[in-house]
Order: structure tokens, then sequence, then C-alpha cells
């Protein structure tokens, strides 16, 4: 069972059976820490919201105004319209026009197949401005184990096939450097699942391990191994990982964000692995959220 708000084309609520495989939201809430929404044309932040593309410096309004930074795109508020629909697919669309720091057209669809093991979802998006458009993207899924209640997560395993770890500036989130995490602080080294703990993420990770079928993965896992992944191809080379913690409040590391990405954070200033998409040309990314069950994890 799935569930699909127009706004964002958000990811509201994925069930196998009886079991979240990630953290649900109602119909009339407003979208908790962008549970499920779909970031595009950009993922993450935009530093000072300024960046220079095609000659040009272009400033987006500041949507984390208190870190001085443009979060997470431009369609996480548009509200997509199904053009396509049946018993287990759904396709949504909607149009980034032209405005303010991003002045180019660009059209979004987003395709959601269900399957016994859980969701797939593909983004296409369609240039259709006169001039070349930066662009990147990515999902927001908050994976579950179990319950999604405050430190829920402290006692969940953690895979993520990465070798290379952003590290980021802790009063603005924003990267400032990378490590190699089979030398750097254990604490981030996740290719092994094993428990989380007490490891606050909010890290973009890259280097990606992957199946011989070009397929990275992220497990969150109970102690009895069951839980759910997030699986990509390699049109995203990135993944945010985000252990959700907000002291105080009751979705205090209730569950894992597990973001792939087609970029790193601030990629508009970086450029790294930001995609041009000329006139009339198409870019796509897709993952898939399924059920894992009984992968047993190491006990800690």
């Amino acid at each position: 069972m799935a569930h699909v708000a127009s706004i964002g084309a958000s990811l509201r609520a994925l069930r196998r059976g009886d079991r979240d495989l990630i953290a649900p939201f109602g119909a009339d809430e407003l979208r908790p820490s962008m549970r499920g929404a779909l970031l595009a044309p950009w993922p993450n932040r935009t530093a000072n919201g300024e960046y220079e593309f095609g000659g040009r410096t272009h400033r987006l309004p500041l949507t984390e105004p208190e870190l001085m930074n443009a979060a997470h795109g431009l369609v996480a508020w548009l509200d997509f319209v199904a053009v396509a629909k049946s018993a287990d697919a759904l396709t949504l669309r909607a149009t980034i026009e032209p405005q303010p720091g991003y002045p180019w057209r660009v059209r979004v669809d987003t395709i959601f197949r269900l399957s016994a093991d859980g969701l797939d979802q593909e983004v296409v998006a369609l240039n259709e401005a006169d001039t070349a458009a930066p662009f990147g993207m990515g999902g927001h899924p908050y994976l579950v184990a179990g319950p999604a209640r405050p430190r829920a997560i402290d006692a969940w395993s953690l895979q993520i096939p990465a070798t290379e770890m952003v590290l980021v500036d802790p009063e603005r989130l924003l990267p400032v450097g990378s490590v190699d995490v089979r030398d750097g602080d254990a604490r981030f080294d996740f290719r092994t699942s094993r428990t989380i703990g007490d490891t606050t993420l909010n890290h973009a990770f890259t280097g990606l391990v992957r199946d011989p079928d070009g397929a990275a993965r992220v497990r969150v896992l109970d102690a009895d191994g069951d839980g759910a992944e997030v699986v990509w191809d390699e049109r995203c080379p990135w993944v945010q990982i985000y252990t959700a913690d907000g002291p105080g409040t009751g979705s205090h590391r209730h569950a894992v964000a597990v973001e792939p990405t087609t970029c790193p954070p601030d990629a508009l200033n970086s450029k790294r692995d930001l995609a041009t998409v000329e006139p009339g040309a198409t870019v796509s990314a897709a993952w898939s959220i399924r059920a894992v069950d009984g992968q047993r994890m190491p006990r800690a």
C-alpha cells in the first residue's frame, strides 16, 4: 500500500502488509521535515542562495533564512497533477516556471510503480526553456525498521556502501571538505552493517560500492534483520543520510532519511555532478524502497 500527496509528489505512506517501510504522515498534516518530498532542481542546500551559471549570477529566495541557505529545490510545494494512473502505477507532473534565481522552465514527471516488495520511483525532467539549465534532484524518504518513535533508530542498524563522506559546517550544514571513511573517524564508516547507537548524521556520501548490476543500496534494519532499504542506479552517485535529530520533539531520531541524489550539497556552486540540461533535452533518476526480511544484524 502506498499513498502519494500531490504537493511535492510526496510519498506519504508505504506499507508492506502490516509493516511501515517509511515514517508516514497524515493526509491533512503539514508534511514534517520534507518527508517523502521530491527535491529538484537541486537537492539539499545552496549557500546564500547564490550561484553562477551561464555567465550570470543567480539569487534564490532563502528558504532557510536562519542558515542563509536556499534549501531542497523548488518543487517541494508545487501541486502535481496526475497524468496517468492505474491500480499499481501513478504518473504526476508539474512545471517549474521561470522565477527569481532560476529563470528556466522545466517540466518534471515522476512515476511511481507499486510491487509486492515496495515502490519504484522514477523522475524525468524536460528542459522547456531556450537555454541550458542546471539541474539536480533526489528523494527524501525516511526509512523505519519498526515504529517511528523518539530514539527508535539508536537500536537499529545501518549500512551505507560508501567510501567518501562530505564534512559540513555544523552552523550552516554546508560542505567544507570530504574524508575517506576508511581513514577517518570510524563512527562514520557504515560499509558493514552496524548499530547506529548515538551517531549523528546529516552528511552526503559518495564513492558508492555497487552490486554487479550497478545498484547501490542503504539498509535500515532492526535486531531481527527486518526493515527497509533504498536501492538506486548510477544516475545517483550520491546519498544524503540524516538521523532526524531534533531533541525534545516527537520525531527525534524516529527514522533515518535516506536520500539518493544526483549531486552533492551546494552543487549549484561547486558544479560537482551537476547536470547541464540543454533545451529540449531530459535528465532522469530513479530509486526504489523495498522491504528487507531476516537480514540479521551483528550485535554491538
